[in-house]
């Protein structure tokens, strides 16, 4: 691990916006960085998660280990939910402690070239490591590479919203029902998934979920269900349109200030673009000048160089005195 760069992106934007806060005890600093959720959980999944965890104090209501790959009840929830035209079967969803989580075991244990460092030396002036195909992303191509155009590779990590008809997809609670600190997720692994020996990958996931993980929070787990009830899925929906709402707001910012943002439609981040600069200077200069927190889109590799990522999850309050700071100084 030690060929890995020296800190990972967030805990070095903690440790900035920690001595700006020294530097400037009064300001008042705004986030629009990390990206955590701001506004209460709806009643009904606060209180399915409260219910339960009283349940627990009862002869009736006590219950210890579940199952590895989470309760049947949601992983047939998240199926009908999220996949119910795909032909996902509950058998195929995977409930996890979070989104990072899974990742990181899938990292680990089907392609463990990060953690051992087999990706090589990071290249200094492009910021990328030696053995990792990068695939060409960006507004050219909707944030979207040409797959038939990629070099071969074992595995490939992309983040979109698009889904491909036989891929790994992880997947969280944290962002669309405001589970950031409560932390469930999941991941779908497809049966017709195959290596090329025609060994399911599915069985090898579920080797290593049984192997890695004793399942996710009964509580937790619990307040995923009733999210994703007709009442419940209704009100984390609403939460949803508050935070696109706020999106709105900052995409109208950025373009009155004549610049190109990307984003903020099917999701709470934007990418913001200043060409020919350099983002960690950017994001230097709008917390030294506004006290506002954003993150350097070179911290998710070499094509984010000339992007700035900001979140819209916040006060609406505060997403509207950003706007206007950020006005100020850019206009």
């Amino acid at each position: 691990m030690e060929r890995l760069q020296y800190n990972y992106l967030f805990p070095e934007i903690s440790a900035r916006e920690a001595q700006h806060v020294k530097k400037y005890p009064n300001a008042k600093v705004i986030s629009l960085g990390i990206g955590d959720t701001t506004e209460p959980l709806p009643d009904v999944v606060a209180l399915s998660m409260a219910n339960y965890a009283h349940g627990l104090a009862t002869p009736t209501g006590y219950r210890g280990y579940g199952a590895e790959q989470g309760s049947k009840e949601l992983r047939k929830a998240i199926a009908e939910t999220f996949y119910k035209d795909m032909g996902i079967q509950d058998t195929e969803v995977f409930v996890s402690d979070g989104a990072q989580c899974d990742i990181s075991r899938l990292q680990a244990y089907i392609d463990s070239s990060v953690i051992i460092g087999q990706t090589g030396d990071v290249e200094t002036e492009s910021g990328r490591y030696q053995n990792i195909e990068y695939m060409k992303c960006g507004p050219q191509n909707s944030f979207f590479p040409d797959l038939s155009k990629t070099a071969l590779t074992d595995i490939i990590f992309f983040c979109s919203r698009i889904t491909l008809l036989v891929a790994i997809e992880v997947s969280s609670f944290s962002k669309i029902a405001g589970f950031t600190g409560v932390r469930l997720g999941w991941t779908v692994v497809p049966k017709e998934l195959m290596y090329s020996n025609g060994f399911p990958v599915i069985n090898d996931f579920n080797r290593i979920v049984c192997t890695c993980f004793n399942g996710a929070s009964r509580i937790a787990q619990a307040g995923g269900l009733a999210s994703l009830s007709k009442e419940g899925f209704k009100a984390v929906i609403s939460l949803v349109d508050y935070y696109k709402e706020n999106a709105e707001i900052l995409l109208e910012t950025f373009k009155s200030l004549g610049l190109r943002a990307y984003g903020g439609v099917n999701a709470p981040y934007l990418w913001v673009h200043f060409p020919g600069s350099n983002s960690w200077d950017v994001f230097n200069e709008i917390l030294e000048k506004t006290h506002i927190i954003t993150v350097p889109g070179s911290g998710f590799g070499p094509a984010g160089k000339e992007f700035i990522r900001v979140t819209a999850f916040g006060h609406r309050e505060n997403i509207l005195e950003a706007s206007d700071r950020l006005t100020t100084l850019l206009k």
